[in-house]
């Protein structure tokens, strides 16, 4: 008998003899074999199956899903015409969404059809997301929904800053009540306070008025407050105060608080002249030379106002300066008196001018020192930041070099001299043709169709300088402090002279920026509130005051 197993698998036994009747018997044996080996061989192949499909059937179950949703983006019918290629294409669906996207934002980016869409356009990207998902639009809708949306935004962003613009520019040009009211009650006190009227400056100091020895300022202004924090700040300031003598012109309508602020509050040994227009005695020529000069630059604003354009209020253009140029302070008397200078001090030989929104912050007796080199103004040209740095402020932002008699005459590239802290030699300046000079180009201006330049004062004073300029240390004088966005700051606003607050934002109103507000309030004498203790009807009752005093 023989007995034999298989190697690999029980696929078969046999066992024979020599006999016949045991061949029967082997292949039983072998069939009955098989079939077991057969029963054993399927439960593993069904065993692995099951286990391969439970690994692949849920990736396969995810790749799905994120098929369908793409395919609600594309420019498929259905997302089932979709899924066969995308389920067996060896292609990346990213990348072809993304190829989609950017074909779909160029044609809606040169597209025209969105201008008329913008006023029902979407508000909010809630009110979106909804429209999207209920309508079931596509991605190329979706883009010009989406600009309309931002293009709405941005018209109403647009609208909501010029606005703010126009509103900021309407905020400098009032009077601050505290202001008011303080007018008011030095009216109040000029009226019936025997104190307030008493001579300035004292008879002991008249003798400074014209001699040239002391050290004589100028200033030229109708706001009490201003002139005050000036003046108070260049004495605090100085090394011999008892040096200075100050010159303060006013018009009539001022000069009774003017006059009783200064008597009330004395100055250390610093002498005190307060004059009002309506006391200075001119020659007919300047009487008439000056109403020619008003009357030309009313009608130089006149003009500019009346040919205004909604794009000369965008702050950010090149026009930024044309809200500016329509403050109040073009048509004042006080501002255009400048080029007179001379004749309203025949006796002076030499003056430092300074406008009434400065503060002085260092003794600036060296200046009536200065050697001008034969020059009628010592000024900044240069700004701190370095030669030829001086933005905002070259002649092409004042003039218009569009006009043949302005480019052929004047490089527009040349910085403008600063003007509101300036000394002035006024005996060279008589020698020259200065102010004959300017009145011939207020002549030009008004021949030339007014369009020259842009209302204000300092346009013509920088014609009539022209060549007689002599440039001084930066540092002497920092100025723009009235904008937004001043480039002067940290150490170069402590190391400078005079601040200078040229600009919209004057320092006595609120809407300055209060790092450099706080340098001028330190010199406020009145303090921020002591002039409204009592709000409206503390004013009122100084005007009925004033009205019964005038009355009686």
């Amino acid at each position: 008998m023989k007995f034999y197993i298989s190697t690999t698998w029980i696929k078969r036994v046999t066992i024979s003899n020599s006999s016949g009747g045991g061949g029967n018997k082997g292949a039983t044996v072998a069939a009955t074999g098989a079939t077991a080996a057969r029963g054993r061989l399927s439960s593993r192949t069904l065993l692995s199956v099951v286990l391969f499909l439970g690994i692949i059937l849920p990736f396969l179950f995810v790749r799905i899903a994120f098929l369908v949703l793409e395919s609600a983006s594309s420019s498929c019918s259905s997302p089932i015409d979709c899924l066969g290629w995308r389920l067996f294409s060896g292609g990346d669906t990213s990348q072809k969404l993304i190829e989609e996207l950017t074909r779909t934002l160029m044609e809606v980016k040169d597209g025209n059809g969105v201008e008329g869409a913008i006023e029902g356009s979407l508000e909010s990207f809630n009110e979106l997301v909804n429209e999207m998902t209920s309508k079931q639009q596509d991605i190329k809708a979706f883009a010009f929904k989406t600009k309309a949306m931002l293009l709405g935004m941005e018209q109403k962003v647009h609208s909501a800053k010029k606005r703010e613009l126009m509103y900021w520019y309407l905020a400098s040009r009032g009077v601050p009540k505290s202001l008011h009211c303080l007018c008011l009650k030095l009216a109040e006190e000029y009226a019936v306070n025997a104190m307030a009227r008493s001579s300035l400056p004292p008879p002991e100091h008249v003798s400074r008025l014209a001699d040239t020895s002391f050290h004589h300022v100028v200033l030229l202004t109708d706001n009490v407050l201003a002139a005050s924090v000036a003046i108070s700040s260049t004495v605090e300031n100085a090394a011999n105060p008892e040096k200075l003598v100050f010159h303060i012109v006013t018009d009539k309508k001022t000069y009774a608080s003017m006059h009783a602020w200064f008597a009330i509050n004395s100055l250390k040994s610093a002498a005190v002249e307060v004059k009002g227009l309506h006391q200075c005695d001119w020659s007919q020529e300047v009487n008439v030379g000056v109403k020619h000069m008003l009357k030309i630059h009313r009608l130089i604003w006149s003009h500019y106002y009346n040919n205004l354009k909604e794009e000369d209020f965008e702050y950010e253009g090149e026009n930024k300066n044309c809200l500016e140029a329509l403050s109040r302070s073009c048509l004042s008397l006080m501002n255009h008196l400048r080029i007179y200078i001379p004749e309203l001090f025949p006796d002076l030989n030499k003056i430092l001018f300074l406008d009434d929104d400065v503060v002085v912050q260092h003794d600036i007796s060296s200046l009536w020192t200065l050697d001008l080199n034969g020059k009628v103004v010592g000024a900044v040209v240069d700004s701190w930041c370095g030669d030829n740095c001086c933005p905002g402020r070259k002649y092409k932002d004042y003039l218009n070099f569009s006009h043949p008699i302005i480019s052929y005459n004047l490089d527009q590239d040349l910085c403008a001299w600063l003007s509101g802290m300036n000394v002035f030699d006024l005996e060279a300046w008589r020698k020259t043709n200065i102010t004959t000079s300017y009145h011939k180009w207020l002549k030009l201006s008004l021949n030339s169709g007014l369009t020259l330049w842009q209302p204000g004062v300092f346009p013509p004073t920088l014609l009539a300088f022209e060549g007689q300029v002599h440039p001084i240390d930066p540092l002497w004088h920092v100025a723009g402090l009235g904008y937004r966005s001043s480039s002067a700051h940290g150490k170069i606003l402590e190391s400078a002279a005079v601040l200078h607050f040229t600009g919209p934002a004057k320092p006595w109103l609120e809407i300055g920026s209060p790092e450099v507000r706080n340098l001028w309030n330190r010199h406020n004498q009145t303090g921020s509130n002591s002039v409204e203790p009592e709000g409206r009807r503390f004013c009122l009752q100084s005007l009925l005051i004033l009205c019964i005093v005038r009355n009686w």
